[in-house]
């Protein structure tokens, strides 16, 4: 067979495939939208000034959304807009609002593209996926919802069921976004869903919560309950907004003082990055929270600042051919230089725990010879993070930049063979998990 014909499959093989979850998602709500545009185009729109009114707040809504930690994409705004309209039961006292479940779903979703616009116009395309996981949880209240909004239960039970309605709803949101990062980065569905339920947590609740105020002001102050309850959602966005940004800068900072110790030839250049890359991958393959793994990227990306202070730099900086207690003395030092951080105290522990042996409780400094033969105390097994930095480490160390798929298979033959000790077995058979996923 020639080489042309054996080139198209490899090709096509290494052509990223689309989530299945993100797609059915995306392919569900673009049905619902065309189904409720046919129907209010058959129809015609219902109190068309109110449908105007929440149709601007949910366009500024997305005008204004916002990217999380986590890459997590929200329109709080819009969203509280989009359930306020869905809840409404009246337009100011005595005027029931007899708009249907199928206008709520067209005015958001139109509203929602307007508002996209300015984004396309520089650059920022949306993310489908996040507007159609928002158009959803605004679908499915205003399903549930708009049948009985006309009927007369008074205000305790109508309270009641908009709480339970806006809460079911918001459960299945997270359940949905869970699914689809769970596929899209290969963690295990319940940790998705308790890192998604930590990250969404107190925005859902001011959304709802917003949204609920605006139906229900509404029906006793009229239009004007949009601009007095808009306000404290858009104040809860600017400071979410703020918490994102100095995270990110963080994460770039941390990444930025990793990269000193290639610039000063004490590694190969992309190590810490290499090494970073395959530490988390192999966090999720062992079930570890957002958090954790957070912190573990943090800690793989500066394993190796401690040979900063060594006076002659270990060739090619591979420090799983230095010594125990060089490997020891590194990580003591580089744990020294992150503590000083004041905030990262977690991560110096880490740090200082990657060079432990696996199933040997030893000393992670280097003995005193002034204190005498006195035992020290045994150690605490190291903790998941220390592990499997130390097995990242030791791989990128032997393989580097190579994809050579013999030298990989030797060198985790050579980890698995040091396993009785050195390495902890359960996170070397991840790492293998990992190497075996990468594109050939």
């Amino acid at each position: 067979m020639s080489a042309a014909a054996t080139a198209g499959p490899r090709r096509r093989s290494a052509r990223p495939r689309p989530d299945t979850g993100r797609v059915v998602v995306v392919a569900v709500a673009g049905l619902l939208v065309a189904g409720s545009v046919a129907a209010v185009a058959a129809r015609g729109l219902v109190q068309p000034e109110v449908a105007v009114i929440f149709g601007l707040l949910i366009a500024l809504g997305e005008l204004f959304r916002m990217v999380m930690p986590g890459n997590r994409e929200v329109a709080p705004v819009a969203g509280a807009g989009g359930l306020g309209y869905a809840l409404l039961t009246t337009v100011g006292p005595g005027v029931p609002a007899d708009h249907s479940a199928l206008q709520v779903v067209a005015v958001a979703a139109g509203a929602m593209c307007v508002g996209s616009l300015p984004h396309i116009a520089v650059g920022r395309m949306p993310r489908p996926d996040a507007m159609a996981r928002r158009l959803l949880t605004i679908a499915m209240v205003a399903l549930c919802f708009r049948p009985l909004a006309s009927l007369d239960l008074g205000w305790a039970p109508t309270l009641c069921l908009m709480v339970a309605i806006v809460g079911g709803s918001c459960f299945i949101e997270v359940c949905i976004a869970a699914l689809i990062r769970a596929e899209s980065v290969r963690a295990r569905f319940g940790i998705a869903v308790r890192d998604e339920i930590r990250a969404k947590m107190a925005l859902c609740m001011a959304t709802a919560a917003t949204g609920m105020l605006i139906a229900v002001a509404t029906a006793v102050m009229g239009r004007a309950a949009l601009l007095v309850f808009t306000a404290p959602i858009l104040v809860t966005q600017f400071a979410f907004r703020r918490y994102a940004g100095i995270r990110a800068t963080y994460l770039q900072t941390v990444r930025a003082l990793s990269r000193v110790t290639e610039v000063g030839g004490y590694v190969e250049t992309g190590h810490s990055r290499r090494v970073s890359r395959l530490a988390v991958a192999m966090g999720r393959e062992l079930g570890m929270s957002e958090e954790e793994l957070l912190e573990l990227e943090y800690a793989a990306l500066m394993h190796d600042i401690g040979q900063l202070s060594l006076g002659d730099p270990i060739p090619g900086g591979a420090t799983v051919l230095a010594s125990p207690n060089e490997q020891r003395r590194i990580a003591e030092l580089g744990a020294a230089v992150i503590k000083e951080t004041g905030v990262l105290d977690r991560v110096a522990y880490i740090v200082r725990r990657q060079a432990d042996p696996y199933r040997a409780a030893v000393p992670s400094g280097p003995p005193d010879a002034d204190a005498g033969p006195a035992p020290a105390a045994p150690l605490p097994p190291p903790p998941l993070a220390s592990r499997i930095i130390k097995v990242a480490n030791a791989y990128d160390d032997l393989v580097g930049e190579s994809t050579d798929r013999d030298r990989s298979a030797a060198v985790l033959e050579r980890l698995r063979l040091d396993s009785a000790v050195e390495y902890d077995p359960t996170v070397v058979e991840a790492l293998a998990r990992v190497v075996e996923r990468r594109p050939r």
